[in-house]
């Protein structure tokens, strides 16, 4: 796992590796778990799915929901500016975490990782608009409609700093009460308050 966590400005061996075989894997199990979720998406709307799965922010997000960037070595000139704050680098450092796992201890612990952290993520998904994020729907929802954009508030942080599960409610004045969302990350948890409004609005109904 130290090598998962090693940037190649620290040392010469690093986890650039580790990061290849964990993309693959990455890649694998997001298809696998779109697959099942949408039966009957094409593949066109699967890929782009996909790519929003693994795409370098949101990793990068994960990666923050539980520290990971203190955990990382890096070299001294990385350090100065701020490389363990840096999306790129904490999206290589979480795939090569997933290649580790795989190494430790085989392809379903690295599965089961994968797809703990991403659950929320792929919860939050439709097949109405595979190029927009729950949250720009509702918000173009809205404004068609001539109303007040959503507010978002954190009502809850539990778990430890390595395992946080933020909650999140939305508020809109379409709906009498409040829709909530709950994710490894504040932006994670509020686009899945925003995907249950859209849901309780019946513009969607998550399955599409």
């Amino acid at each position: 796992m130290i090598l998962a966590l090693t940037h190649r400005s620290f040392a010469g061996r690093n986890n650039e590796r580790l990061e290849f075989l964990g993309d693959a894997i990455l890649n694998f199990v997001a298809g696998e778990a779109l697959f099942d979720r949408f039966p009957l998406a094409r593949e066109g709307q699967l890929s782009r799915l996909r790519a929003r799965l693994v795409k370098g922010e949101t990793l990068a997000v994960l990666a923050r929901g539980f520290d990971l960037g203190d955990y990382l070595r890096l070299g001294s000139g990385e350090l100065k500016s701020g490389g363990f704050r840096r999306e790129s680098i904490l999206a290589d450092a979480l795939e090569a975490l997933i290649g580790a796992i795989y190494l430790d201890a085989g392809m379903e612990a690295a599965k089961e990782r994968v797809v703990a952290w991403l659950a929320t993520e792929i919860e939050s998904l439709t097949l109405v608009d595979t190029n927009k994020d729950p949250k720009t729907r509702l918000q173009e929802f809205l404004q068609s409609r001539g109303c007040d954009l959503p507010r978002y508030e954190v009502v809850d942080i539990q778990g430890e700093p390595h395992c946080r599960v933020f909650f999140v409610e939305c508020e809109i004045t379409l709906l009498n009460e409040k829709s909530r969302g709950q994710g490894v990350s504040r932006r994670i948890a509020e686009q899945v308050a925003a995907a249950a409004a859209l849901i309780a609005l019946g513009v969607e109904n998550g399955h599409d």
